[in-house]
């Protein structure tokens, strides 16, 4: 890992940082929202820049200046010609790269060139987070409000943190030819270009995926021949589920993942907004109230929460339905559980507000206001209120489940699988608990991926996989035999992808790129197994589409076959399109990166959590006729306004970056100068049509939920030969 010094000092003896103040500074960027404002090594935000870069390319280009105008009489850097920069950049190199720390005495010497670069770029920094009228439209370009760190030590604190972050990106580390962050960001000034060995390992991590789709493929085949079609029941079979007071306690889940949902998308279309106008909305200085960091904070914050909270929802609701138990107690855990995640949302986001706002003091902020983490950014109170809900939540579908697998029979492996997943899901969201304050930042990035990929897009993806198996087993569709199998292959997949795919997250912070070409490559293969269910389901549901109680699931089946196709294309094509060494050299916090992050959170866990909510809802309402209307235009509207944002905004913008970034330089990329361009500002405003019409679909869909409640059109009388008849 990259040291942090004790203190950093000129050749002279002069004392530039200290360790206090590089590590109070981090506090004060994490107060601000951190990773939502920005970025550091490439995680965070997508509007400010990449701080890390920004301050790397200033320091060495304010260096390069000082030194044109003494040897050359040069007005400036750019100025010279070809081969007097070639060999400015040469001596810039020798000096910036070079590592001078100091392991004994735990301190960083640098000349007072350096120095001098240093005291302009964090006045540069200072201005840019103060409401100094110079840089007013820098912050406008960036989206940050006045004053955003009001108090002048803190700032000065601040530049210190991102010095640091520039140091780790520029210094060579001991014995090697490349710097702590592998050279990345890429900028040829420093001498920051990708290593040759990245070549080699995106090229194996290619072949790698194509040997393992090619396997996969064949495995389908070889079984997908072997096995007849099942025949469908005649009947429902799950009409014979009987309802128990705590599945109908779930109902309430349910509403609160379609106001979340609903509320999300209002702050993702402020926080878009924010990339026209910095500071304001349509002329109101909403960055007073509500800055871009905060906006930005829950929006990413809600797509979490309401996810989860649907396949929380549907976790309740299934357990009692697949054992026939209903334990004690168990209605009054579910309400429990719910007044906890209410209580949960509404203290963490009014601590973030605090401390984004700077009212609540920075003692306090890792506690009680926002941690800065992406994915991640809820004070440490709230993770462990949030960790006791998930043991609530485990101990409420446990002892459903536990019965169920004791008494056996041949979805006993499927219950099995589905009851460990449960127990991974409550657990391990624990590795979120495992930093502390001042933690390493290389430690804390490993322990935010474990939450963010190894506890969602692991142990979440075999939740699902075991769930939807076991529904399409008991609906007919699959046989048991068919689905077991898939489960145990996905349970393998997932957890072999989860595990390794997590590291492709870290490269930037110095993990081996072997590690990372095989992380990459098993990250892609995470999304076959849950395809295959959903084509396979999707298959023998066409076949029995004459049998009219299918009917009853024909929208949940429908969201699930969704959920494969964005598998394929949200997490599979542009995941692996960003994930090998190479691709994300250049492409890790560019609009690419956001598109892979859109397509597969949404297109994927947010599909499959509707699609979930639905099948709950079906059992719920077990006499509702449901309206084909508003599912209709909530499934088409969000899939093709998920579609339009990512293929007119996101894709183009990343696209545009990746070329600057490749030709310039990843600061350039990043920057107010690119990202005011009129065709960026033009394909920001393309998103309009594509989240206009995602909206409508997402309130189709609260307005099926509400009518299921408050204005039903008809019931079925009675079920006769699985046919309903209205009355």
């Amino acid at each position: 890992m990259p040291p942090i010094p004790e203190k950093v000092v000129t050749t002279s003896g002069e004392v530039v940082f200290t360790r206090d103040d590089i590590q109070t500074g981090r506090t004060v960027w994490q107060s601000i929202g951190g990773q939502q404002l920005g970025s550091i090594w490439g995680h965070g935000g997508y509007v400010a820049p990449d701080w890390t870069a920004d301050w790397l390319h200033r320091e060495a280009v304010d260096i390069l200046d000082r030194w044109a105008r003494a040897d050359h009489s040069a007005p400036d850097y750019a100025s010279l010609g070809k081969p007097e920069q070639a060999a400015l950049e040469a001596r810039l190199q020798e000096m910036m790269r070079a590592n001078t720390f100091d392991e004994g005495s735990g301190t960083i010497t640098i000349d007072a060139d350096r120095l001098a670069a240093i005291t302009n770029v964090s006045a540069h920094y200072q201005s840019l987070f103060s409401n100094d009228p110079a840089t007013k439209v820098l912050r406008e370009a960036y989206a940050m409000k006045d004053d955003t760190v009001p108090n002048a030590e803190h700032r000065r604190q601040m530049t210190a943190f991102y010095w640091w972050t520039a140091w780790t990106a520029v210094t060579e580390r001991p014995g090697k030819d490349i710097t702590y962050t592998n050279n990345w960001p890429h900028d040829p000034v420093v001498g920051n270009t990708p290593p040759p060995h990245l070549l080699g390992w995106t090229v194996f991590s290619v072949l790698f995926l194509i040997a393992g789709v090619a396997l996969l493929g064949w495995h389908y085949a070889v079984n997908h021949e072997r096995d007849e079609d099942p025949k469908l029941p005649l009947a429902d079979p799950l009409a014979q589920v009987v309802v128990t007071p705590s599945m109908k306690a779930t109902a309430k889940y349910f509403w609160i993942v379609v106001a979340l949902f609903l509320t999300q998308i209002l702050l993702g279309a402020v926080t878009a907004h924010y990339q026209v106008e910095g500071q304001e909305a349509y002329g109101f200085a909403l960055s007073e109230i509500l800055p871009y960091s905060l906006t930005r904070t829950w929006h990413t914050q809600l797509a979490v929460l309401w996810i989860a909270t649907a396949w929380l929802g549907m976790g309740l609701y299934i357990g009692p339905a697949i054992s026939g138990h209903e334990p004690k107690y168990q209605a009054l855990g579910v309400n429990v559980l719910w007044v906890c995640l209410i209580i949960i949302v509404v203290g963490s986001f009014a601590g973030q507000w605090f401390a984004v706002m700077q009212k609540l003091g920075l003692e306090k902020n890792f506690w009680w206001g926002h941690q800065g983490w992406e994915y991640v950014d809820l004070g440490r109170f709230w993770q462990w209120f949030l960790f006791l809900g998930l043991g609530i939540w485990l101990t409420l579908v446990g002892r459903c489940l536990v019965p169920a697998i004791r008494k056996g029979g041949e979805s006993k492996s499927i219950t099995t699988l589905l009851f460990l997943s449960t127990v991974a899901i409550g657990l391990f969201y624990g590795a979120g608990l495992l930093w502390g304050e001042h933690t390493h930042l290389s430690m804390v990035e490993y322990w935010r991926w474990w939450v963010v990929h190894l506890w969602v897009e692991g142990f979440f993806e075999v939740f699902a996989t075991a769930v939807i198996a076991f529904l399409f087993t008991k609906l007919g569709l699959i046989k048991v035999k068919t689905a077991t199998v898939a489960v145990l292959f996905a349970t393998i997949v997932f957890m072999a992808g989860g595990v390794l795919g997590t590291l492709h997250h870290l490269y930037f912070t110095g993990t081996p790129t072997a590690v990372i070409a095989l992380g990459a490559s098993f990250s892609a293969l995470e999304v076959v197994p849950l395809a295959y269910v959903g084509f396979e389901a999707y298959h023998t549901y066409k076949l029995g589409h004459a049998t009219p109680w299918m009917q009853r699931y024909k929208w949940p089946i429908l969201f699930f076959t969704a959920v494969a196709f964005w598998n394929l294309v949200g997490a599979g094509l542009f995941g692996f399109l960003i994930n090998p060494p190479l691709p994300l050299y250049y492409m890790q916090g560019l609009n690419l990166t956001p598109l892979h992050g859109h397509t597969a959170l949404f297109g994927v866990y947010g599909m499959l959590g509707i699609g979930l909510m639905l099948f709950c809802l079906r059992g719920m309402k077990p006499n509702a006729i449901w309206p084909e209307a508003p599912l209709r235009t909530a499934f088409w509207a969000m899939n093709i306004g998920l579609a339009g944002m990512a293929l007119f905004t996101l894709l183009p913008i990343g696209i545009l970056q990746l070329n600057a970034a490749i030709g310039e330089g990843y600061w350039f990329a990043r920057s107010a100068e690119f990202m005011q361009r009129p065709i960026i500002d033009m394909l920001v405003w393309m998103r309009v049509p594509g989240d206009t019409i995602f909206s409508i679909g997402a309130l189709s869909l609260a307005w099926f939920v509400l009518r299921l409640w408050v204005a039903p059109r008809t019931a079925p009388a009675k079920v006769e030969g699985g046919v309903e008849t209205a009355r």
